[in-house]
């Protein structure tokens, strides 16, 4: 089993930057992805962009340009650097990993983008 803590959420006006952070620990075998979804009242939980085990990541179109993820393989943690904040980016953001085909999830934390 593989536990998620995340940590970082939080209210922030429009323009503005927060770091969402999410360390993995337990019995991690070899961690095919990292990375974060969110999910907004009334939508669908839709990925937000991770990493692969080879380094290579994917973004949603939505956030690209804007989000950062990094991954430290030796801590085992993956952050989300999120700048140019807007309202639509409103959501529970959920952190995921994939280990051996094992999928885990965090327990969300709330990011709020308002005036």
């Amino acid at each position: 089993q593989v536990q998620l803590v995340e940590s970082g959420g939080g209210l922030v006006q429009p323009g503005g930057s927060l770091r969402l952070s999410c360390a993995a620990s337990g019995q991690i075998f070899s961690i095919d992805f990292m990375g974060w979804y969110r999910q907004a009242p009334g939508k669908e939980r839709e990925l937000v962009g991770g990493i692969i085990s080879g380094g290579i990541t994917k973004y949603a179109d939505s956030v690209k340009g804007r989000f950062t993820i990094s991954r430290d393989n030796v801590k085992n943690t993956v952050s989300l650097q999120m700048n140019s904040l807007k309202p639509e980016d409103t959501a529970v953001y959920y952190c995921n990993v994939v280990d051996l085909g094992s999928i885990y999830w965090g327990q969300g934390t709330q990011v709020t983008v308002s005036s």
